[in-house]
């Protein structure tokens, strides 16, 4: 069984920065896409950030371009979510998710980890 797990959500102030892990157990992760959604109440899922984990491509949702940048660690399964320029709108649970296309589209995801609350008030 696959598992990931997710952690480094908590409380930031506006223009702050926080980094998100989430460690792939139960299979080593070699190829597909490992994305980062959030949600936010009332809102839906939205597509935050996706890595192709062979090829370490990269692609951002409009809302977060510039100011989020996505990596992995292949040795340590885990891939990161490093969060700079915080805004009060980026307040959500922080989802991530690995799956065997590369896409923005959270339904084509397989594994999804628990969620991290993420929130940025001053």
């Amino acid at each position: 069984q696959v598992q990931l797990v997710e952690s480094g959500g908590g409380l930031v102030q506006p223009g702050g920065s926080l980094r998100l892990s989430c460690v792939v157990s139960g299979r080593t992760f070699s190829s597909g896409a490992m994305g980062w959604f959030r949600q936010a109440p009332g809102k839906g899922r939205e597509f935050v950030a996706l890595i192709n984990w062979s090829s370490g491509t990269v692609s951002y949702g409009d809302s977060v371009w510039g100011r989020f940048r996505i990596s992995r660690d292949n040795a340590k399964n885990t891939g990161y979510l490093q969060m700079n320029s915080l805004k009060t709108e980026d307040t959500g649970v922080y989802y991530c998710a690995a799956g065997s296309t590369v896409t923005g589209d959270p339904t084509y995801y397989q594994f999804w980890g628990q969620g991290t609350q993420v929130t940025v008030s001053s």
